[in-house]
This record gives structure tokens, C-alpha cells and sequence, in this order.
């Protein structure tokens, strides 16, 4: 087998056996291939299924065994699963994490043939789950939807998810941590401007609260996406499902914006990411910033303000959508910046009601 075939992927021998392991990121690659007509056993081996995660946080380290002896139709209508459906990088990683767990339970006990899992199989599996009731509904639905592909594409009789109703779970409030308009105010203040870090946190916090964006769809900006219409600047965000949201910026985030980019020196640089990481110099690179870089920046900038520990990024969109509700904003209005689909989520994000519970329970303490 060629490795060079596989940009990433990894050359094995178990058994005199040939395994190619292949990342998400090259699957595409893999389909193309079966569309010339290129099968499993011309590329020389097993075709294996990993994450560029490491293994033991995925659950997946390979082509499930109960799939690879269901034959090539149905290994490749698995991998299908994950590249035409699952298109979303980080709900791939959800889905792999919630399907991984659930076909090495069935492993475990004997079970060594996709069609022999039957719903109370399935009914038995989310009965023992160890997770909070949100996550076994999660992990519920991706089994179901895992199913629903291989029913269409003829590799399973039915179902065996359909029937199974996960556990109830009502919520009414949301539990992300919110910080006041102080709190808030404390947090820009303490980011020591000097340096061009400390520019691009401002900047990135003073966004993330201003738009209500998702981190997301805040790092997945480009240069381009801060752009001048009118006399307003504005911010055109990636949301998800390839969704684009734009949001006008005001005065202060406009001003946060400029000076971090007059810093950093990218505003020619139309296509480059918005916000970078930092090399070991602390200079700016041409990669974008993820996910878990913002994570840790905030818990960084949290903890040198004193702030309380469970702020996460997820807390600036709460922030954002109580401090709009406060200042006499419509929860429809917020819905609308927010970019929710419906304004139930919107409201499980208001905590404008905090302060009155607490004055109605200061009530009965003084009556008792």
C-alpha cells in the first residue's frame, strides 16, 4: 500500500495484516476513491476510522468490528455517516463520541452482528448510560439517526432505535455562569493592553459579548468579516450550518477592534483569520484561534480578575443577552442577534429574574 496516499494517516502491521488508519479530514478523500471504483482490498488492507483527537477521548480507535463484519456495503454506508451527513467538524466528534461507546457495549456482550441488535437492545443500552439525562438524549438521537442511514441504505431491516424514548428532562433556566455589568466592566479592565495578546482578548471578549455570538462563529471570522456599511461598522458571523449572521458594532467594539488590528497589522490581509494564536514569541501566526485556545485565554483572564472560576466562553452570550433583556431590550429582538431558532432558547439565557427571586426569598426570612 502506498502511504503516501493518506497526507496523515498512519501504516500498521497486526498479524501480517496491512491497516491503513485514516483521519476524519482525508474521509472525503476515501469516498472519492470509491466513486472510481477503488475498493477496501485494492488500497491493501483494512480501512480503519480515527479522530486527529487522542483515541482514548474519542471511543473510537478504529472501524467498529460488529461494522467491519457486516460487510464492504455496510463499512462504507458507516463512513458515509460521518462525511455526507455529519458535515459539521465538531458534531462529527459529538456523534463519534456517542456511537463509538454504544457498538463496543454490544461487542461486549456477544453481539457481533448489526442486524442482531433489536430495540431492547437498544432500550438496555441507554438504560445503564452513566451520563445526565441531556447527554443520554444525545446520544440517543445519534444512534437513531446512525440507524435511519443504515435502514435507507439497505443494511439493516429496520430500526432498532426508533421505538426507544430517552429520559425526560424539562429545562426552563439555563445553567451557564453569568457575569454582571461590574463583572464585566472588571474583566476588560484587568487585560493588560500593552501587548498584542492582551489587544486581541479585549477585542475578542468585547465581541463575544457585544454580537451574542457563539465562540464559534466568533473565531470562524475573517478579516473581511469586520467590515464598514454606511457609517457603522459590522461584524458578519459564522454561524452554524453554514449560516452567516451580521451584527453592526458599536462605538466601543468598533474601538477595541481598531486598535487590535492596527496592532497586529492584518487588515490587508482580507481573507486571513480575525483572530490568531500566538507563536512562542507571542507574535501573531496565520492560524486561527480554537475553541479550546479562547477557553483557556478566559480562564486565564478570569482568574487574574478575580472572577468567579466557572466562567466559560459560553458565559459571555448569557452576559449579552441578560445585559440587552435589562436595558429594556424584547426578547424577540434578542433572539434575532442571538440567531436562535426559537425564542425558548433565547429564554434560557435570561437571568433578569435572579434578582427578584432573591428579593422574595429576603421576604420570607424577615417574616420568620
Amino acid at each position: 500500500m502506498d502511504i503516501r496516499r493518506v497526507r496523515k494517516g498512519l501504516l500498521s502491521r497486526t498479524s501480517g495484516m496491512k491497516h491503513k488508519v485514516v483521519m476524519f479530514d482525508q474521509l472525503e478523500s476515501v469516498e472519492e476513491e470509491r466513486r472510481q471504483g477503488v475498493t477496501m482490498d485494492e488500497r491493501g488492507g483494512e480501512l480503519m476510522l480515527v479522530s486527529p483527537r487522542p483515541l482514548d477521548r474519542i471511543g473510537l480507535d478504529g472501524l467498529p468490528a460488529i461494522v467491519a463484519q457486516a460487510g464492504e456495503q455496510a463499512r462504507w454506508r458507516f463512513l458515509e455517516f460521518f462525511t455526507a451527513i455529519i458535515r459539521n467538524k465538531n458534531s462529527r466528534m459529538v456523534y463519534v463520541r456517542a456511537i463509538g461507546p454504544s457498538l463496543a457495549w454490544c461487542e461486549q456482550r456477544g453481539i457481533g452482528d448489526l442486524r442482531a441488535i433489536t430495540p431492547m437492545v437498544v432500550a438496555a443500552y441507554i438504560g445503564q448510560h452513566p451520563g445526565v439525562p441531556p447527554t443520554v438524549k444525545q446520544h440517543l438521537a445519534a444512534i437513531r439517526m446512525l440507524f435511519d442511514w443504515l435502514v435507507t441504505g439497505q443494511i439493516m431491516p429496520r430500526n432498532p432505535a426508533s421505538p426507544i424514548r430517552g429520559p425526560k428532562y424539562v429545562v426552563k433556566r439555563g445553567k451557564t455562569p453569568v457575569l454582571s455589568a461590574e463583572e464585566a466592566r472588571t474583566l476588560l479592565a484587568s487585560i493588560d493592553i500593552r501587548t498584542i495578546a492582551g489587544l486581541r482578548g479585549r477585542a475578542l471578549i468585547r465581541v463575544m459579548v457585544h454580537t451574542i455570538a457563539r465562540v464559534s462563529a466568533v473565531i470562524g471570522m475573517r478579516v473581511q468579516d469586520y467590515y464598514p456599511k454606511g457609517k457603522r461598522w459590522w461584524f458578519r458571523l459564522h454561524e452554524k450550518g453554514g449560516k452567516f449572521h451580521e451584527v453592526p458594532a458599536n462605538h466601543q467594539a468598533e474601538a477595541y477592534m481598531d486598535a487590535y488590528l492596527d496592532a497586529a497589522g492584518i487588515k490587508e490581509d482580507k481573507k486571513g483569520p480575525l483572530f490568531r494564536i500566538l507563536n512562542r514569541w507571542r507574535q501573531l501566526t496565520p492560524n486561527c484561534m480554537s475553541r479550546i485556545d479562547v477557553f483557556q485565554m478566559i480562564k486565564r483572564r478570569t482568574r487574574d480578575a478575580g472572577l468567579p472560576p466557572n466562567t466559560c466562553c459560553h458565559t459571555f452570550r448569557t452576559t449579552g443577552i441578560t445585559a440587552y433583556l435589562e436595558n429594556g431590550g424584547t426578547l424577540e429582538k434578542a433572539q434575532a442577534i442571538a440567531s436562535h431558532e426559537s425564542a425558548r432558547t433565547t429564554k434560557l439565557y435570561d437571568r433578569t429574574g435572579d434578582e427578584i427571586t432573591l428579593e422574595e426569598v429576603k421576604r420570607i426570612a424577615m417574616s420568620i
